[in-house]
């Protein structure tokens, strides 16, 4: 069984419960997950690996909400042997990364492949995109793609055009982008929510 821990804040508070003294100030149910005395990530990259069309998305927070810096798809013809492809993601992310400079990265977390064959070509993209952000030193985490659609459209099993639209109205973007940019930019946006919200679940970090 897990352990759950509590902050000094919350052990003293108990204290004076059990003690019959009032605590003073309100007392949280939960600790937010970002610490308070730490600056929070401001730019965010979001990544959606595939071999044939890599999404990604890079979002910064601000007032009145979050905007996009940019996104797209990395995109390689179906006639390119593997290895042209995995340095085309490598390479294309690290341009990303050097022109916006995030500080932490959220990617689409695995799925159970029915094909081996695709399974495994999908983990080679993945692998690609990975090394490129490790290697510029950025936080990574991991989310499910059914957790992304149930917080950006309230279903789990949504579609990416319904994805895309919510994407485009959350960010002000003037068009819906892309299907794989927009997951890219869902996957920064719910991590955001993730990191901001009283909880006691996190990311997965990887």
């Amino acid at each position: 069984m897990a352990s759950v821990g509590i902050t000094l804040q919350q052990f003293h508070q108990m204290t004076a419960r059990v003690s019959g003294r009032k605590p003073r100030g309100p007392t949280p149910v939960f600790e937010s997950t970002v610490p308070r005395n730490s600056s929070a990530h401001s730019i965010i990259l979001g990544l959606d690996p595939s071999l044939r069309g890599t999404g990604f998305g890079v979002i910064e927070l601000g007032k009145p909400h979050a905007r996009a810096l940019t996104h797209g798809t990395i995109s390689c013809s179906a006639a390119w042997p593997h290895s042209r492809c995995l340095a085309n993601i490598s390479q294309s992310i690290r341009d990303v990364l050097r022109k916006y400079q995030p500080t932490v990265c959220a990617v689409e977390g695995l799925f159970f492949a029915q094909n081996l064959q695709t399974a495994i070509v999908m983990g080679e993209a993945r692998g690609a995109a990975l090394a490129a952000v490790a290697e510029a030193g950025l936080e990574i985490y991991e989310i499910a793609p059914r957790k992304v659609k149930q917080a950006i459209v309230g279903y789990g099993a949504a579609q990416k055009l319904a994805v895309a639209k919510m994407v485009q109205r959350m960010l002000g973007l003037p068009a819906p982008p892309e299907p794989d940019a927009a997951d890219a930019l869902a996957l920064a946006l719910v991590h955001v929510q993730e990191q901001s919200r009283y909880s006691l679940t996190t990311p997965k970090k990887i």
